[in-house]
């Protein structure tokens, strides 16, 4: 039945579990915190920066999207590189559509081949011919389209349209909010029919203390660009609500959040703290009203940068550090 011949009551519910997928950089936690409405993954300009698949849920009225941010795929070079492609394994394997990621300012290149292979080998069956049958939809997202002119985003949903069987094509600027609705109402119409999973103004599957830590690290990201050392990890340790020790009551007061900030080596605490703290200072500040609606009041951030040497190959240090 066409969507204009169902009335709103007949509106089958749509409900499932989306991948976005896609090489680095190519702005799959934008997309995810556009389409959401609110900052739930990191988004930075430096490629790699995801390192959980966070889930963001989606609501409208006839539907629940729970999209699944999947760190880079790529060939790891150390043991925290092999746990991130064990995640996105995780996180693929009981998906029902999957949102193909390609930049319109970018070539088709080996690492969206390799991407391509891999979803093929989860999802499809090749036929006789060479060709696949996919065994659920998927969808390319072309993202980044305010880089392009009309004439040159015609030639490459051509050339994408070429690259695979997709199910839907869609060109979005998730900077510019620039077809993110159309993006929506197409995934939402290769989900499939099924019940309500998580309660409506849930936007996230994260605990508080892994979307703040994820904040921070974006936030240091951003603040330090290149400078940054890749090995940086945030744990938050606790957050201690303002209450009375003897009868459990709360009282109006800050909330501390104490938050570990791990570095491989010595000499990088400094690039991390600033002079004068300078960078510590910053990233306070900036965080200070998400971090306050995270843990729901006023909140103080208490950050302490510690050093892990070599953290990223040691399996003990991994594990404490949550991956």
């Amino acid at each position: 039945m066409s969507e204009t011949a169902t009335t709103a009551t007949e509106q089958p519910y749509r409900s499932g579990f989306v991948a976005v997928v896609g090489r680095p950089n190519v702005g799959k936690s934008t997309l995810i915190n556009a389409l959401i409405g609110t900052q739930i993954a990191i988004a930075s300009s430096r490629p790699e920066t995801t390192r959980k698949a966070i889930r963001g849920i989606l609501t409208t009225d006839h539907a629940q999207l729970v999209l699944v941010d999947t760190p880079g795929i790529h060939r790891p070079r150390t043991l925290l590189g092999q746990r991130l492609n064990d995640i996105v394994d995780e996180s693929l394997s009981d998906v029902d559509e999957v949102a193909f990621l390609l930049p319109a300012d970018q070539e088709i290149g080996p690492g969206d081949k390799r991407i391509l292979s891999r979803l093929r080998s989860d999802f499809a069956v090749k036929k006789d011919d060479g060709t696949f049958t996919w065994k659920i939809p998927l969808i390319a997202i072309v993202t980044k389209i305010d880089e392009l002119s009309r004439e040159q985003l015609v030639a490459k949903l051509i050339e994408i349209n070429e690259f695979a069987d997709f199910a839907d094509i869609v060109p979005v600027s998730a900077l510019e909010h620039d077809n993110l609705d159309e993006v929506r109402n197409v995934l939402i119409e290769h989900t499939p029919e099924g019940p309500q999973m998580y309660p409506a103004d849930q936007v996230s599957e994260e605990r508080p203390e892994e979307t703040i830590a994820e904040l921070i690290r974006g936030a240091f990201l951003e603040q330090l660009d290149d400078e940054l050392p890749h090995s940086l990890a945030v744990v938050v340790d606790s957050i201690e609500y303002p209450q009375d020790n003897e009868t459990g009551e709360t009282y109006d007061g800050k909330a501390e959040v104490h938050v570990s900030i791990y570095v491989e080596r010595d000499s990088q605490k400094p690039i991390i703290i600033g002079r004068g703290a300078e960078h510590l200072t910053a990233v306070k500040k900036r965080l200070r009203t998400p971090v306050n609606r995270i843990v729901g009041c006023k909140a103080r951030l208490d950050l302490h940068v510690k050093v892990a040497k070599g953290w990223q190959s040691d399996p003990k240090k991994l594990e404490r550090l949550g991956f």
